[in-house]
């Protein structure tokens, strides 16, 4: 029987001696891959039962398979079974501890017919499918802070902006509503991806199966997959679906940057749009009247931090020959962060989105200056008969006229307008109010809350799927 602190390997044989210590040290993994433990003896117990149906366990077997197993993830879930500095990775350290409790001759016959490269193929796939419905959870309640504040927001206009100057007058709402539809988009792509991902390599073996009668199928749904992969080579040799999580982990993070971005310029002084929750801000260690908005900060700058985690897993397999290579090992660190970054970052951005204050009056000053209303009045004159192009010029020169004269559009009087062209009349006014502004355009989308809500509705639905 193997002692709980005995060296295991999974490979021998043919070799004369064991690695090298330094071979030993740059192979291990077991520092970043032992949070696969769980799905790793999920995946043996389905394991376990296949050999089973195939005659290769006797029933009293594997009924000790099971109950050994069992008795392994007690001690893993309490602690008091873990890696040893001599286990090269997950696999290994739970195969050593299987031994341990069920003995060599029966702990050792779980390997038949199961590859390190199959088995852990369909590890990370276990892996990835559950954390990616709890990042989906979370991007939904960000989406649901998002409506609530546009709820909230009601009809306050504030200044659209293009190339970061003032456009048009908009709906607080609609803004927000812009910045929850991306973030909608990011859970569709896990949904899709999930739909890719959702194949069980259990079977391929190293490469090429087994001669064993296994019924990869019956793996396959015990482990959570309505099918096996379509070729056993691609499946213990593909990642291109990790790296396709790592890519909407970083689409997602460019959406939160986005959001996080324009927070933190409403946030200055200078358009003192919004005002952060105290919890949600730091000062300085020298400027005592600073307030800081260092969450969006650092979730601006975790940005980069998972894009690099896409960059690392493409740069890895970008000239792998098929099939299983050891550089493989590098690809779990780069998901492993991605997943971490986001579930550590997305509860406190949503958070502090709820406990922030819109200084609505604020808004709507702003959004009556830098002629947001420049356009209404060259709609009013096209609608007057005047062509646009005409209509454009005119109003771009009742601008300069102005800014010269430090007033706005709807200061001027009538007389003053009718000066630049004669198809103005009175109700210009009313057609170059805010109001009329965000209320008389025909917006495709528009805020449209409720339209978010029933995706956001449709996106829980199908994530409760399996």
């Amino acid at each position: 029987m193997t002692e709980n602190n005995e060296h295991l390997a999974l490979w021998g044989g043919r070799f004369t001696s064991g690695p090298s210590p330094e071979l030993a040290r740059l192979s291990k993994s077991t520092q970043f891959d032992w949070r696969l433990a769980d799905d790793d003896i999920a995946g043996s117990r389905a394991h376990a039962r296949a050999l089973g149906r195939a005659g290769l366990l006797t029933a009293d077997e594997l009924q000790r398979m099971e109950d050994a197993l069992d008795t392994l993830q007690r001690h893993v879930d309490d602690g008091s079974f873990a890696p040893i500095e001599d286990d090269e990775d997950e696999a290994t350290a739970l195969e050593r501890g299987l031994i341990d409790i069920a003995g060599d001759e029966l702990g050792g016959k779980l390997r038949a017919g199961r590859s390190r490269n199959d088995q852990i193929a369909c590890l990370i796939r276990m892996w990835l499918r559950r954390h990616s419905r709890a990042i989906a959870g979370l991007l939904l309640d960000l989406v649901n802070a998002l409506i609530e504040q546009s709820e909230k927001a009601g009809r306050t206009v504030m200044p659209g902006r293009t190339h970061m100057q003032h456009a048009q007058p908009v709906l607080l709402a609609h803004q927000l509503m812009a910045h929850a539809w991306p973030l909608i988009r990011d859970v569709q792509r896990l949904i899709d991806w999930d739909k890719r991902i959702n194949a069980s390599p259990y079977g391929s073996g190293a490469l090429a199966g087994n001669t064993l009668g296994l019924d990869p199928e019956a793996v396959a749904r015990e482990l959570g997959f309505s099918r096996v992969t379509d070729n056993s080579i691609d499946g213990t040799a593909a990642r291109d679906l990790v790296a396709e999580f790592a890519f909407v982990a970083a689409m997602t993070g460019v959406d939160i940057s986005r959001l996080s971005e324009e927070i933190i310029i409403w946030n200055t002084q200078e358009f003192a749009f919004v005002k952060l929750d105290d919890g949600y801000s730091t000062g300085s260690s020298i400027m005592p009247q600073k307030k800081n908005p260092d969450v969006a900060e650092l979730l601006r700058g975790k940005t980069g931090r998972v894009y690099g985690d896409l960059f690392s897993l493409l740069t890895v397999m970008k000239g792998i020959p098929l099939a299983y290579n050891k550089d493989m090992q590098e690809d779990k660190e780069p998901f492993f962060d991605a997943r971490d970054t986001l579930l550590k970052s997305l509860p406190v951005f949503t958070a502090m989105l709820q406990n922030m204050t819109f200084r609505e009056d604020v808004m709507e000053k702003g959004a009556a200056g830098g002629f947001t209303n420049a356009t209404d009045c060259a709609d009013y004159l096209t609608k007057k008969g005047v062509p646009f192009r005409d209509a454009h010029r005119v109003v771009g020169e009742l601008v300069n006229y102005c800014i010269k004269a430090d007033t706005a559009l709807m200061d001027l009087s009538l007389e003053e307008l009718k000066s630049f062209h004669p198809a103005f009349e009175q109700d210009v006014f009313d057609a170059m109010s805010l109001k009329t502004c965000v209320e008389g355009r025909s917006i495709p989308g528009g805020p449209a809350p409720s339209a978010v809500q029933a995706s956001i509705d449709e996106a829980r639905k199908q994530l409760a799927q399996k």
